[in-house]
């Protein structure tokens, strides 16, 4: 098993201006709002994604010119309570673990 190594990084702005905005292409927003984030609850997005990245497994995926990639597989708790399986990508690079992005887990 596999876990990141601190510290974890993850924008403000990664989440704000990108995850929760509605976007015509690669929307993730609706997506996430099924699970009861949105605009006003993006520190507790910010919380749950940390979390997974301190308690669960990552799989290595890619060395590239800005560090080694790996993507984790699971759960948001969601808001609302309703649960929202995802793949978080993470690179590790420059003494530091930074969130990429997310997508809807498609098991």
């Amino acid at each position: 098993m596999t876990y990141l190594p601190q510290p974890i990084v993850i924008d403000e702005a990664k989440i704000t201006q990108y995850l929760l905005v509605p976007l015509a292409k690669d929307d993730k927003s609706k997506f996430l709002a099924r699970g009861g984030y949105g605009q006003e609850s993006w520190q507790r997005l910010r919380a749950d994604l940390m979390a997974q990245a301190l308690n669960q497994s990552a799989e290595f995926l890619v060395t590239t010119p800005y560090g080694d990639k790996y993507q984790i597989r699971g759960a948001l708790p969601g808001v609302n309570g309703v649960c929202l399986n995802v793949l978080s990508v993470w690179m590790v690079g420059n003494q530091q673990t930074r969130f990429i992005t997310l997508v809807p887990d498609k098991l």
